[in-house]
C-alpha cells in the first residue's frame, strides 16, 4: 500500500511539473548583426529572472537568448551601467562602442529594464550605419503566419521613424524586396507596404525584407505552411 501511495504521489508530482512546464512564460527574440543579417528569428526563450533583480526585463530575455542560441553562450551579450542607465556593450558577440537598438513588440523601449510579459517579442540589432545611424526598425503586421500550400500570404511592412519635430511616426515601406530564408524573391511591397507570397512546399519559412532606398533593420515573420 505504501509503495502504491508513493508511486501515486510521484505521478501526481510529475503531472504537476509537466503542467507547470507547459504554462511556463515564454518570450520571443529576434537579433540582427552588423551586416544587417538575421541571426535569430522569433526564437523562443524561457522568461526567467536571469539577473536575479526581481523583475522580468528585456535584459533577462537577451541574456537568455544568447545563453541558449549563441555558440559562445551568455558571454556573447553584455550590458553595463552608463550615464544613460543600463546599456548594451556587446550584442551577438559584436562590440562597436554601444551602437545598438532594441524594441519591444515593435515599439521603442525606454530601457533594458523595461518589463517583458509572456508572449512578448524582443528585437535587438547592431547598427550597420555607424556614421549617419540611418538604420530604420521595420516590422510586418504580425511576427507569425500560417497558410496552406500555394495559398496567398499577405504581409504589410512598416518602419518606425520621426517627423520633422522628432515625434515618433510609423509609415509603410514601399519598394522593399521580400526575402524568404535569406533569399530575395520577386515579391515587392507596394505603396501601402503590402506584398503577397505563396509557398509551393510545406515547411517553416523565415520571411524578411531588404530595401535599396532604406537601411532596414530586418523585419521577421515566421510562416508555417502545411499541406
Amino acid at each position: 500500500m505504501k509503495k502504491f501511495l508513493a508511486t501515486l504521489l510521484a505521478l501526481v508530482m510529475l503531472a504537476s511539473l509537466s503542467a507547470l512546464a507547459e504554462e511556463a512564460p515564454t518570450a520571443y527574440v529576434s537579433i540582427s548583426d552588423d551586416h544587417g543579417a538575421l541571426v535569430l528569428a522569433y526564437a523562443p526563450v524561457a522568461l526567467t529572472d536571469v539577473d536575479a533583480d526581481g523583475a522580468l526585463t528585456i535584459c533577462d530575455v537577451l541574456m537568455a537568448a544568447h545563453a541558449a542560441y549563441h555558440p559562445d553562450g551568455a558571454e556573447a551579450f553584455a550590458a553595463e551601467q552608463s550615464e544613460w542607465g543600463l546599456s548594451m556593450v556587446r550584442l551577438w558577440g559584436i562590440e562597436n562602442g554601444g551602437s545598438y537598438g532594441y524594441v519591444l513588440n515593435n515599439a521603442a523601449a525606454w530601457s533594458l529594464l523595461d518589463p517583458v510579459a509572456d508572449g512578448d517579442h524582443v528585437q535587438a540589432y547592431v547598427y550597420t550605419d555607424l556614421v549617419g545611424f540611418s538604420d530604420a526598425f521595420s516590422f510586418f503586421t504580425a511576427p507569425v503566419a500560417a497558410a496552406a500550400v500555394n495559398a496567398e500570404v499577405a504581409l504589410t511592412l512598416s518602419a518606425n521613424g520621426y517627423d520633422e519635430a522628432w515625434n515618433p511616426v510609423t509609415a509603410a515601406v514601399a519598394g522593399a524586396s521580400i526575402t524568404v530564408n535569406g533569399e530575395r524573391t520577386d515579391a515587392m511591397t507596394d505603396a501601402n507596404g503590402q506584398a503577397v507570397l505563396t509557398f509551393p512546399v510545406a515547411g517553416v519559412y523565415t520571411v524578411s525584407a531588404v530595401s535599396n532606398d532604406l537601411t532596414l533593420v530586418p523585419p521577421v515573420c515566421i510562416v508555417t505552411v502545411t499541406e
